[in-house]
């Protein structure tokens, strides 16, 4: 049987096709904040099994674990795994690989229905030397085991291969953990070997899919960052053996533990054998630790400029007076910067949590914690924050305006001091303690000092409530 080949966006996993590679990795950003937390169901039964042709000798048919380490870039970070298949009786070696995705309608469409929570990928088929070359120009470290299996064993995994090519099963539905590249795989061998793979791997681990999030993103600290904000509760339950095989250096590690039904000299094989290292890299260099970074790059500044706090006489008696900075042609442009920062992440934030709450089936954006820090409305800090930086001046106030900046600066700082609360006395099951520790000071102190010095008030007097 000679295997056809597929054409499409070629993706291991996240990858992103060349073409649209400056438009992709933006959107690839934006893609991977919103993983996906359904769980996939059993896999569907082949009707009329005989329909699909072997070939002559079982014997001449070979399977071969792939494993792709992770990459420098958002969208590999998690590593690869495919299946490759070499038969004797028709002289062919292809590579099967489930991490392809067509980009239907141009970038824009396709980023819209991600985020939505459609992500059609596929099955895709290639020879072995296209697909080592990809990873080459990755500088993926790639590893190839034997998989030793009975002929009757062969033939249920070769069968489901071909059930997989067909044109309305090319295409599945992509979940981040549950149904990828790597579990397909899994999947599919655990077929082959009646339920071994599952009845083996059945305990509780002591890691949460968050862990693995953050784990794989330290070299890409904006990501993993990012990514910690945004997932809610659904993340933290630890993961089953099972489960965690939906990591490939995982799925490698845990299938190389279990026994083959195939015999040598009477002793049992390993499931996994004769490994290879098909090419070898350097792993990606971890990143600064983001949550240390946020820590100082904000709270440092912020103390500073408490420091400058000065009275400002607000009459020529000295009556009233407010609270300004000293040296406002530095002050104020530091304040400006730290504002655009501090509004674009907060707004960003709060929009795709809020908006992925009614727009998205990605449920692990839904009902999170973190909305209680960083709002979507903070956006409109921007306009303030530029006025800041170019003019070296508090936003002047209205009569009408002043009311509501009040109550908008109170809510919020009662926000977080609710959030404090939640997250150290751990009255929810969602993981916030990093960003409590290292986010929430300087957050906090950040908004206090711009109700005091980033706007001036309608009235000569200091107004706070």
């Amino acid at each position: 049987m000679i295997f056809p080949s597929q054409t499409g966006t070629y993706a291991p996993c996240w990858s992103t096709k060349r073409v649209y590679a400056a438009f992709l990795s933006v959107l690839a950003i934006i893609a991977l904040l919103v993983l996906p937390f359904n769980k996939a169901s059993a896999l569907e039964p082949i009707e009329s099994p005989d329909q699909y042709s072997l070939p002559t000798d079982m014997d001449g048919v070979h399977f071969y674990l792939i494993t792709v380490d992770v990459g420098n870039k958002v969208w590999d970070n998690f590593g690869h795994t495919a299946l490759r298949v070499i038969d004797e009786n028709t002289n062919t070696d292809v590579v099967f690989n489930w991490g392809l995705f067509r980009i239907n309608g141009g970038p824009v469409s396709f980023s819209y229905n991600f985020f939505k929570g459609i992500m059609n990928y596929e099955l895709g088929t290639q020879s072995p030397s296209q697909e080592f070359a990809i990873y080459r120009s990755q500088a993926r470290s790639v590893w190839q085991d034997k998989i030793n299996l009975t002929n009757p064993q062969k033939e249920i995994l070769y069968r489901r291969l071909l059930w997989n090519l067909q044109a309305q099963n090319v295409v599945y539905p992509y979940q981040y953990f549950f149904d990828n590249c790597t579990t397909r795989v899994r999947d599919y061998l655990d077929e082959a070997l009646s339920g071994r793979i599952a009845s083996v791997n059945d305990g509780v681990t002591y890691s949460t899919f968050r862990d693995q999030v953050k784990a794989h993103y330290e070299s890409v600290a904006v990501i993993g960052f990012s990514l910690d904000v945004l997932m809610n509760s659904n993340i933290d339950r630890p993961m089953s053996e099972w489960e965690e095989m939906f990591l490939p250096l995982k799925l490698r590690e845990s299938l190389s533990l279990i026994e083959s039904d195939v015999a040598e000299n009477g002793v049992r094989n390993k499931l996994l054998s004769d490994p290879q290292e098909v090419m070898l890299f350097a792993p990606p260099k971890v990143a600064t630790d983001p949550y240390q970074a946020a820590s100082i790059g904000l709270l440092a500044p912020v103390l500073l400029l408490l420091l400058m706090l000065k009275k400002i006489p607000m009459s020529y008696f000295a009556t009233h007076s407010r609270i300004g900075l000293k040296l406002p042609g530095i002050n104020f442009r530091l304040l400006g910067l730290l504002g655009i920062v501090t509004a674009l992440f907060s707004g960003i934030y709060g929009i795709l949590m809020l908006g992925s709450w009614f727009v998205s089936e990605h449920l692990d954006l839904h009902h999170n914690i973190n909305l209680l820090l960083f709002w979507p409305t903070d956006l409109l800090g921007l306009f303030v924050a530029m006025r800041w930086l170019l003019f070296c001046k508090p936003w002047p106030m209205t009569h009408n305006s002043t009311p509501f900046l009040n109550y908008y600066m109170m809510a919020h700082l009662l926000g977080m001091i609710t959030y404090a609360v939640v997250t150290f006395m751990q009255l929810v099951d969602q993981s916030t303690r990093d960003i409590g520790v290292y986010v929430l000071p300087g957050f906090a102190l950040f908004t206090l000092l711009i109700w005091l010095v980033g706007f001036e008030a309608a009235k000569p007097k200091n107004k706070f409530f």
